[in-house]
């Protein structure tokens, strides 16, 4: 395992040159032995320590993880935090009403007692990561099974945290990267108290929707702000009146300079998940197991939730957050679908496993460690494949889409303090459900899961072997004779979980047989028992994926000793570089690498809610009163494109230029290129970016909200 760990350490530190500027999330206590001669190269005018130092202030104190599954980054020294509008969107939402509706309208705080607390958020600061695969590999010997591996990772893992832990309360944990080849330990600081600043309205902050979503040219001014809060004594605290705002070690100082082609730009986030090194077989199932059953699922839901958003503006606020959820990575889906076979993706990978077999095949030694390894993970995806579809499917149809059923799910600890006529439980159980019920039936329209549990039912029956089918089935074939419908309408009239009134009647005086015989409990639990039982189907296989997997890795490493390899995405910090450019997406068409407040005038379709243009912004843009944050050119810049390495969970990630100013807030890929999750296209991937003089020119022309651009650090 050293020896692994080795060869990995040598092909990054001896041959840096052979890597692509714009390819790569790599790991900030690496970039002054992997990147910084080339970056500086590009134009970067920061040092390594000024990028990533533990001791010292650096920029990596300025960016954070926001919420649970987006990039923010601090802009002033009072806790001002930028991310994107879909990052904050889900708390705007639960923060809206009719009667404010911060979706439709917008909102800015014009002082600190203005600011909303945002309960449940949460924004997290990197303090420092720490290599210790060395220390892990130590303890692991040749001839381990897979769970004594494990165990032992765990066991050592553990140690390591506790020593790590001692004399701080950050969170500390063990990361492996290159599917276990490598581990990191990495301590993070997590503050509670976050509350919503500003944002404007979603016909800026999502203009263009779902048309939009994935595409370029883009004119989405897609921000929110929000502020960090922290105790008296600058630590951690929960919400209270007495808190202040939080004072980071480093913020963003703001440029006013403006974008020029082929301009240095580094991104800084938290980048999900990648797969750059499935085989062919994994990405086989990607695209026909778990993309498809992504698709079609979401596509008839989606149909249904939309019809009744555009008719009921409750239904609308209510829904507008799970939509924009669901329907972001449907539509990646589809397009990553698209690209792979675009750029004949399988076909390369083909050619790199026959390359591996010949290489492996050329030495003794490798064939005893490596010569098994492409013939195992075709065979454990081979067997993976239909309990994959089946609970792919189950979790689309059922866990994610028929609400109630989850929802429902809530209730199996009162069943269980039922079942033993235990009082303080019952009444504890009793508390939690009522907990959950506000948060649950607030943004819930039981007319609208009725349809969508009608038609997902019957689309899991019509695809789904009947083996793979929860015991619930058997009641909706015997007594509604297969009419999926007709379940679904049972279920609106009758359960205690699809309407408010009679889910908190219940709760005054709850009872075991009720519960039991509910058709939406029933239709929860036998799901999930469904998706339990197929998940445990799939354990050999999965063992033997992720052993290969890791044996391949460490084989790829080895045989390509002049390549420089970077970790997949695994939603911890890495930075990726690249440069301001346009593209070309096919023949005769060339793209530019920015627009303006033209485009979104020209995309105006005011029967159209998706390209609604706000009266005050064409004011603004009629009058060219757009202040210092037109370009020198006179127009109103709106985005701009970079080759950046990015993904999911990089949204909001700050786009940084070589001095270290912010100039740009990443918020989405292009569609052309959808398939880089899995292989990164160097002609078509680009990174889509807000120009920060749009986001300026939003908050204090359009808003007016001068008192938040006041506490930035301008550059002009």
């Amino acid at each position: 395992m050293r020896r692994i760990a080795a060869i990995w350490l040598i092909a990054c530190l001896g041959f840096v040159q052979f890597a692509k500027a714009d390819e790569g999330m790599w790991l900030l206590p690496l970039i002054n032995k992997l990147n910084m001669e080339k970056m500086q190269e590009m134009g970067l005018q920061l040092s390594a320590e000024e990028i990533y130092s533990i001791n010292n202030s650096s920029l990596k104190d300025a960016i954070v993880i926001f919420g649970r599954g987006c990039t923010g980054e601090l802009i002033s020294d009072q806790g001002l935090v930028l991310t994107n509008h879909h990052c904050g969107y889900g708390k705007i939402q639960e923060l809206s009403s009719v009667e404010n509706n911060y979706l439709k309208d917008g909102f800015w705080a014009k002082s600190f007692d203005e600011e909303l607390p945002a309960p449940g958020l949460s924004v997290t600061f990197l303090k420092y990561m720490t290599d210790v695969t060395a220390d892990i590999n130590a303890e692991l010997k040749e001839g381990m099974t897979e769970a004594e591996r494990a165990a032992k990772i765990k066991e050592v893992s553990a140690k390591l945290i506790e020593e790590a832990q001692k004399g701080n309360a950050y969170q500390i944990r063990v990361q492996d990267y290159f599917e276990g080849n490598q581990f990191y330990l990495i301590a993070y600081e997590k503050f509670e108290d976050v509350r919503f600043v500003g944002a404007p309205p979603s016909s800026i902050g999502k203009f263009g929707f779902d048309t939009d979503n994935w595409m370029w040219p883009r004119h989405t001014g897609d921000f929110s702000m929000f502020r960090v809060y922290c105790g008296p004594d600058g630590k951690p605290a929960k919400y209270s009146k007495n808190n202040k705002p939080y004072k980071p070690a480093h913020h963003l100082p703001v440029s006013l300079k403006g974008v020029q082609k082929d301009d240095f730009a580094m991104t800084v986030g938290f980048p999900g998940s990648t797969e750059r090194y499935l085989t062919s077989w994994g990405i086989t199932e990607r695209m026909d197991i778990i993309n498809h059953a992504r698709i079609k699922p979401r596509g008839i839901k989606q149909d249904i939730w939309q019809k009744d958003m555009r008719a009921n503006e409750k239904v609308n606020i209510q829904y507008a957050s799970k939509f924009a959820g669901s329907s972001n990575y449907w539509k990646n889906s589809i397009g990553m679908n698209r690209g792979l076979e675009n750029l004949n993706v399988l076909g390369q990978k083909r050619e790199l496993e026959k390359e591996f077999t010949n290489w492996v095949n050329a030495d003794k030694a490798r064939q005893a460690k490596y010569g098994n390894v492409l013939s195992e993970l075709e065979k454990a995806y081979e067997q993976r494949a239909p309990f994959m579809s089946a609970t792919s499917f189950l979790a689309e149809c059922q866990l994610r889409g028929a609400e109630v059923f989850y929802f429902a799910l809530n209730a199996k600890g009162l069943e269980k303090a039922l079942e033993e006529e235990n009082q303080e439980k019952i009444n504890a159980a009793v508390e939690a459900l009522k907990e959950a019920g506000k948060s649950f039936y607030k943004n819930y329209y039981a007319e609208t899961d009725r349809k969508v549990i009608g038609a997902l039912l019957k689309l899991y029956n019509d695809d789904i072997e009947t083996k793979y089918h929860p015991s619930f089935y058997n009641t909706v074939n015997k007594k509604f004779k297969g009419d999926f419908q007709k379940f679904a309408d049972e279920l609106y009239n009758k359960s205690i979980f699809m309407d408010e009134a009679r889910f908190n009647a219940f709760l005054e005086k709850p009872s075991l047989k009720v519960l039991q015989k509910d058709l939406a409990y029933q239709a929860g639990v036998s799901s999930l028992d469904k998706y339990k039982e197929i998940k445990q189907m799939e354990q050999e296989s999965l063992i033997s994926i992720n052993k290969n997997n890791r044996l391949f890795i460490a084989g790829l490493m080895e045989m390509k000793a002049d390549k420089v390899f970077y970790p997949d995405a695994n939603f911890t910090m890495r930075l990726s570089y690249g440069k301001v450019g346009d593209y070309e997406p096919k023949d005769g068409v060339v793209y530019k690498h920015y627009t303006t407040v033209e485009g979104i005038m020209e995309k105006e379709d005011p029967d159209n809610f998706e390209f609604v243009v706000p009266a005050k912004l064409k004011e603004l843009w009629k009058n060219k009163d757009y202040g210092q944050y037109a370009d020198e050119a006179g127009y109103m810049p709106v985005c701009f494109t970079t080759d950046n390495d990015i993904t999911g969970g990089n949204s909001g990630s700050p786009v940084i230029n070589a001095e270290g100013h912010l100039f740009g807030l990443a918020f989405d890929g292009n569609w052309e290129a959808m398939s880089g999750d899995i292989a990164f296209e160097n002609e078509l991937q680009k990174c889509i970016n807000v120009d920060i003089r749009y986001v300026l020119f939003i908050i204090d022309k359009y808003a007016g909200a001068t008192n938040l651009i006041d506490e930035m650090t301008l550059i002009k």
